[in-house]
């Protein structure tokens, strides 16, 4: 399959953000990650083997997954659509072309972020213990982000008003991002052992250091609403200063200085 390909069925699944542009990256993000899973398998699967049924599987179910929690969260969060009310309004005001940026940047991010996969079945590589690897911290990073996910909605619906501290937010502050990193590494490793030439290496590590890059903003956009919004919980201000933001056992408590991160 060429890499063209791919691209168009990355962007025409996240071209839902045009009526929203805010769904480019949530939503969108969701289906086009699912829909690359289907592609690579729809058009490798003539020479694929149990590990990489599983890495496509995984890719796919963790797209719908994701697309789906979103869209539920859109419908009954009350909360969460004083946060998309405005967006809606600046998305019908935001100009065409810039829409259209927005689109091709993340259609192109999306493949990007899957390449290391595409280039180990393009490339015809045997089926070895790195892919294995990359596979298993792929599960490993989803499972993690749908315990997350999973124990904040419980939290919420024990205390609404208060920070989530328990479970793995006893760990790290942001696990659900943590996951994401950690499914992302684990594509980056399925394909180390098959990539071929500097521009495959370049492309591949690209993709791995763009959504790490996004998970640290976002950890900062989350660290500065939670301050404004907790900032004088005594209990949250000792949380803070207690559990690290995403990496656990690294001391790094805050992102909000580090300006190069704003999205």
């Amino acid at each position: 399959m060429n890499y063209w390909i791919l691209f168009l069925v990355s962007m025409a699944a996240c071209s839902i953000g045009f009526r929203m542009y805010i769904r480019f990256f949530s939503v969108g993000y969701g289906l086009a990650i699912a829909a690359i899973g289907a592609a690579l398998g729809i058009a490798f699967h003539g020479m694929m083997g149990p590990a990489e049924w599983i890495a496509c599987i995984l890719l796919f179910c963790y797209g719908l997954r994701l697309a789906g929690y979103l869209l539920l969260r859109e419908k009954k969060s009350a909360a969460y659509r004083t946060v998309l009310n405005p967006e809606l309004e600046r998305s019908s005001k935001m100009p065409l072309i810039a829409k259209l940026s927005i689109w091709i940047t993340c259609g192109l991010l999306y493949t990007l972020m899957t390449i290391p996969l595409y280039y180990r079945m393009l490339n015809h590589a045997k089926p070895d213990t790195a892919l294995w690897v990359g596979v298993v911290i792929m599960a490993a990073g989803i499972v993690l982000e749908l315990i997350a996910d999973m124990q904040k909605t419980a939290a919420k619906k024990k205390n609404s008003r208060r920070f989530v501290d328990t479970g793995l937010y006893r760990l790290v502050r942001c696990p659900n991002y943590l996951g994401e990193l950690l499914l992302w590494l684990g594509v980056l490793v399925s394909g180390i052992t098959a990539l071929q030439g500097v521009w495959q290496w370049v492309l591949a590590v690209l993709g791995f250091i763009l959504i790490s890059w996004i998970m640290f903003s976002g950890a900062r956009r989350l660290e500065i609403r939670q301050d404004k919004n907790y900032g004088d919980d005594p209990e949250y201000q000792e949380y803070v200063k207690s559990v690290p933001i995403i990496i656990p056992f690294i001391p790094l408590y805050s992102v909000k200085k580090y300006k190069f991160l704003v999205a």
